[in-house]
């Protein structure tokens, strides 16, 4: 008698981790004019990425020196990276409603980070550079969501929804964009995961 199947292995817990609460529907109207009804974030989001990448800095001065990161930063920048997944999201139609300014959490697509902990000296000093595989990997995954929200537009203007297939992959895509983001921002020394799950 064969033994029974091993039971799959999950995947190790990661400090930063993508919820998806979304339910695939989107209105039609709004679908439509999605990247004029996106340019407000994407104003903020620009004005908000000059002073991440102060606050990033000062972050891994200070990690560097005392192994830990402070908690205003890390809430600083952990709201940075939560905001611009949900900008990422709403304007790829990766969820439907309108995203609040503030990065707070409770959109469809959204990030949780884990209170700051203790992290390796060497790997924040040697940051900029142990980042750049998974700054490229990030690239290549950024076209694909392009691709994806460009197919999608179409498809949600026809059915009213996004398919779940197209949302779960624009959902891993922008799972591995937030922590390779909390990763360059020094927000853990956890590397960006490739097989981390979705909650």
């Amino acid at each position: 008698m064969p033994p029974p199947p091993a039971a799959p292995v999950p995947a190790p817990y990661h400090p930063v981790r993508l919820v998806v609460t979304d339910d695939l529907r989107r209105n039609r109207l709004t679908v439509f004019f999605r990247l004029i009804l996106a340019i407000p974030h994407l104003i903020w989001l620009t004005l908000w990425s000059i002073a991440a990448l102060f606050a990033g800095i000062a972050n891994w001065a200070v990690t560097l020196i005392n192994g830990i990161s402070p908690a205003g930063l890390h809430n600083f920048l952990a709201a940075y990276v939560r905001y611009s997944t949900h900008v990422s999201a709403y304007a790829y139609l990766v969820a439907d409603p309108f995203p609040s300014f503030s990065g707070r959490p409770g959109y469809p697509i959204d990030v949780e980070i884990d209170p700051p902990q203790p992290q390796n000296r060497w790997k924040t000093g040697f940051r900029i550079i142990l980042v750049i595989p998974a700054a490229i990997l990030n690239q290549v995954l950024q076209y694909v969501i392009q691709i994806i929200g460009f197919l999608g537009w179409f498809v949600c203007l026809a059915l009213g929804r996004m398919p779940q297939g197209m949302r779960d992959l624009s959902a891993y895509c922008l799972r591995f964009q937030a922590q390779t983001y909390a990763y360059l921002a020094v927000l853990t020394d956890r590397y960006p995961s490739l097989s981390a799950p979705s909650s």
